[in-house]
């Protein structure tokens, strides 16, 4: 955790390195950030690693891309019992702990037991969602978990899939998050992890209402922001497509204190001034624009930009111009 209690995050892209600091810049902040772990590479190709990390209460997040590379664990590295998710999106990995070995393949994750010695190698094109619990964090909520791992589960399954969707989604945030924020979003990891493994039934209901509500509304979120058009956005069609109810959806945004209409319009705006902001598209019409955006009204996308942004489209759309 930072100074001013915010919890750490960073990005870490080997191809910004000179080639012989590679190694060691991932040994010292993955190794012993995340994994408490030694990397070394299987061939003799230079280390390539696209990461983000993000740190919060109890729990570390990576997300990235890798070549093929070993990570280790030795006795004398062993500091503590953690659980370790590893999810292979693409490329896979086999991983060893003690004497069990266990391949996890492209679509599949794997819990992994901390506190001992073994080793995971990376396959080519290496796509992954790595998260490290504190068991005494996770333990409570599950009971027994020392069962529960070395066993392949799908990412696109069920509460994984919304794990790995709400940590993703996570990951693309570019700030730390404050210390209230961190310790509510850890929550939320907690509470779907656990109904991943198989939560105790007390545990179960408290994770259905939190962090179960959180994943969907991030993963909705998500939905909507990525979608190429944002014309006839509504809650009934965004809810059929996640397979829950419009009630729902709206309440999940009214958790937040926010409406669903008005989400749906932030998400508009701020395509249409991203566009406007953009020099590429400077020869396209302000109506283009806002037809573009998902807006039908252009006196009303109007109204709403300007109540927004405290200016008018046509105001950004000179700034860029007299750039």
């Amino acid at each position: 955790m930072a100074a001013d209690g915010q919890f750490t995050s960073f990005r870490i892209v080997t191809e910004d390195l000179p080639v012989e600091d590679r190694l060691p810049v991932l040994r010292e902040v993955y190794g012993k950030t995340i994994l408490k772990a030694d990397l070394e590479p299987v061939d003799d190709s230079p280390v390539q690693m696209d990461m983000r990390v993000r740190l919060l209460p109890g729990i570390g997040i990576a997300t990235g891309t890798a070549s093929p590379i070993k990570v280790g664990v030795k006795s004398e590295m062993i500091e503590n019992d953690d659980i370790i998710l590893l999810a292979a999106l693409a490329g896979g990995s086999h991983m060893q702990i003690g004497k069990q070995e266990e391949s996890v393949l492209p679509g599949c994750a794997m819990f992994v037991p901390g506190g001992r010695t073994g080793a995971n190698v990376t396959r080519p094109g290496f796509t992954y969602v790595n998260l490290r619990f504190e068991r005494k964090a996770l333990q409570p909520l599950v009971g027994d978990v020392s069962k529960l791992m070395m066993r392949p589960i799908a990412v696109d399954q069920g509460p994984m899939h919304l794990l790995l969707s709400y940590a993703t989604a996570l990951q693309q945030l570019d700030d730390a998050l404050p210390g209230d924020m961190a310790r509510k979003v850890a929550s939320h990891l907690l509470d779907l992890t656990a109904l991943t493994l198989g939560a105790t039934r007390e545990a179960e209901q408290v994770a259905m209402g939190r962090g179960l509500r959180a994943a969907r509304l991030a993963a909705i979120k998500a939905d909507i922001s990525a979608r190429a058009d944002l014309h006839g956005l509504s809650a009934e069609a965004v809810a059929a497509e996640h397979r829950l109810s419009a009630r729902y959806v709206r309440k999940l945004f009214e958790g937040e204190g926010l409406s669903f209409t008005a989400f749906a319009l932030g998400q508009r705006l701020m395509r249409a001034h991203r566009m406007l902001a953009d020099p590429i598209w400077a020869g396209h019409s302000i109506i283009d624009i806002a037809y573009e955006a998902g807006f039908n009204d252009l006196s009303y996308f109007n109204r709403a930009f300007r109540k927004r942004y405290g200016v008018t489209p046509s105001d950004i759309r000179a700034g860029v111009l007299a750039a």
